[in-house]
């Protein structure tokens, strides 16, 4: 009984010695300059490399035009947009990081676009990955 009494009363100050410390930590000044220089640049960059779908491409505008309304009509919740590369119009869906993500809603628009196939994009703005 003894024993029992003296451990509970061992972990009771123990708990109480825990509890009462206090930490306090000091950063360094150039720490936290090299921080908020990371914050600044990560803000102010808001471009990144990721993956598209391309639907198809033609040297034509108005059939490339004519595609993306087809294409908003029966897929509203993907995005879409065409881009010019001389001489070529080409009409890609989607926003993604990775290929696999990219993958995925190729194999959803393979019935309707079946030469489709997942293009690397240098120029996606993190707000059309997030979808805001």
């Amino acid at each position: 009984m003894k024993k029992a009494f003296f451990f509970c009363c061992l972990c009771f100050l123990m708990a109480n010695f825990a509890f009462s410390q206090n930490i306090n930590v000091e950063e360094d000044y150039f720490v936290s300059q090299m921080l908020e220089r990371h914050v600044q640049n990560n803000k102010a960059h808001t471009i990144t490399s990721g993956w598209r779908v391309q639907l198809f491409s033609t040297s034509d505008r108005n059939k490339v035009e004519e595609a993306k309304q087809k294409f908003l009509r029966d897929h509203p919740g993907v995005s879409v947009d065409w881009t010019h590369a001389k001489p070529y119009y080409r009409l890609r869906a989607g926003a993604f990081t990775t290929k696999l993500e990219a993958m995925r809603l190729l194999h959803q628009l393979k019935k309707d676009y079946p030469s489709a196939f997942p293009a690397k994009d240098n120029n996606i703005s993190f707000r059309e990955i997030v979808g805001i």
